[in-house]
């Protein structure tokens, strides 16, 4: 028996040993890695208390809604991560159009858009490059063997060839969007980032001039080099740490540029916002709308695809283009769920929709060209 309760003795210190080990190594890991971001300041906080979205040291969404899964539900989740249903990645790589840095560089045309997956666009118009929740790495994550690889080997053009970037527009701090590597070696070649109130902490710890960021709260306007900008709500959350959730804003935005009206949904499950923000600035010549990462566990924070095509209504969009799919697994549902679903619905809403391929000049006054179904030839 004196032996036994020895081994176990030994059995529980080693056991013991081994978590506080891996509790040291991942609050080094937080406290150390560049990728988790910057903290929010005195002076941050400050300015927060004149926003009537913040209560009690956060942010929340309008009507106070939030993700509603209780234990129950992560269990459940967790469980589907580990036993995920047939397709939810693709078979090989999906198809990527190469762009030339040179085209890019000395673009004069029409309006025109390039997506690289997920919600990352360039638009080019009126002379200005745009980047939207420039996410050009790898994984999601703070680091790579803490999430799944991108759906393509590569993107239509490495960061390092992109032109010079007027304007970086920022939906909110997940890794998803704000990507630690993008940001490194974009910051040199941007003029100024748009993000959400407290984002731009995080830019400011990445090297960022604190002159090149501009935060703005929802239903705050501003005007750069000839672009309208809106910081419109969404519905969704923040954070990249376990311990500042809430702690930074997020949003959608409104472009306005000459005669030419777009919007960016960032993440967002469904609420009034959207039509609220389609009476106030609609309609959109163009509306980019999240569609991808859902599920019934978190609703709130991330439209289902039928959602999202009655978000594309609300909003008073003459075109909607399905975004945030296409190049993460973040989620279970298949791949290519997303793309079907929207399709469907919005073709019985009789909603203009677009699903160009990755890579692929969107041309705005052209975007009545851009359904072919590629997705069925990758599986």
């Amino acid at each position: 028996m004196k032996r036994f309760k020895k081994q176990l003795k030994r059995m529980l210190i080693s056991i013991l040993s081994i978590l506080f080990i891996l509790f040291v190594i991942g609050a080094l890991f937080i406290n150390l890695s560049p990728e988790f971001g910057g903290t929010i300041s005195k002076e941050h906080k400050e300015r927060f208390t004149k926003s009537g979205n913040y209560k009690d040291g956060v942010f929340e969404n309008i009507g106070g809604v939030k993700m509603s899964m209780g234990f129950g539900d992560y269990i459940k989740g967790i469980r589907g991560f580990f036993s995920p249903k047939p397709n939810t990645v693709p078979e090989k790589d999906i198809p990527v159009s190469k762009v030339d840095s040179v085209e890019l560089a000395n673009y004069q045309g029409p309006a025109r858009f390039i997506w690289f997956g997920h919600s990352t666009f360039l638009l080019q118009i009126m002379g200005k490059n745009i980047l939207l929740d420039p996410m050009l790495g790898p994984v999601p994550a703070p680091h790579p063997m803490l999430g799944g690889k991108r759906f393509s080997e590569s993107l239509p053009i490495v960061i390092e060839k992109l032109p010079k970037i007027d304007m970086v527009i920022l939906s909110h701090d997940h890794y998803d969007h704000l990507d630690y590597g993008s940001i490194i070696k974009l910051k040199d070649k941007v003029k100024v980032f748009f993000t959400p109130l407290g984002v731009g902490a995080h830019l400011t710890e990445w090297g960022v001039d604190t002159k090149s960021i501009v935060e703005m709260d929802w239903w705050e306007e501003t005007f750069f080099k000839g672009v309208s900008l809106k910081c419109t709500p969404a519905q969704h959350f923040s954070g990249r740490g376990l311990t500042d959730r809430g702690k930074t804003l997020w949003s959608s935005w409104v472009l306005q540029i000459d005669s030419t009206n777009i919007f960016f949904s960032g993440d967002s499950g469904y609420g009034n916002h959207f039509k609220e923000i389609g009476d106030k600035y609609g309609p959109f010549d163009f509306a980019m709308m999240e569609c991808g990462q859902y599920n019934r566990l978190w609703k709130e924070i991330h439209m289902m695809p039928e959602e999202t095509a009655q978000a594309g209504l609300d909003v008073k969009a003459n075109t909607i283009m399905p975004i945030h799919w296409g190049a993460f697994k973040l989620a279970m549902h298949s791949w290519t769920d997303p793309v079907v679903r929207v399709t469907q619905k919005a073709r019985e809403l009789n909603l203009p929709i677009i699903t160009p391929k990755i890579g692929e000049f969107i041309y705005l006054g052209e975007t009545s060209v851009y359904h072919e179904d590629w997705w069925e030839n990758v599986n």
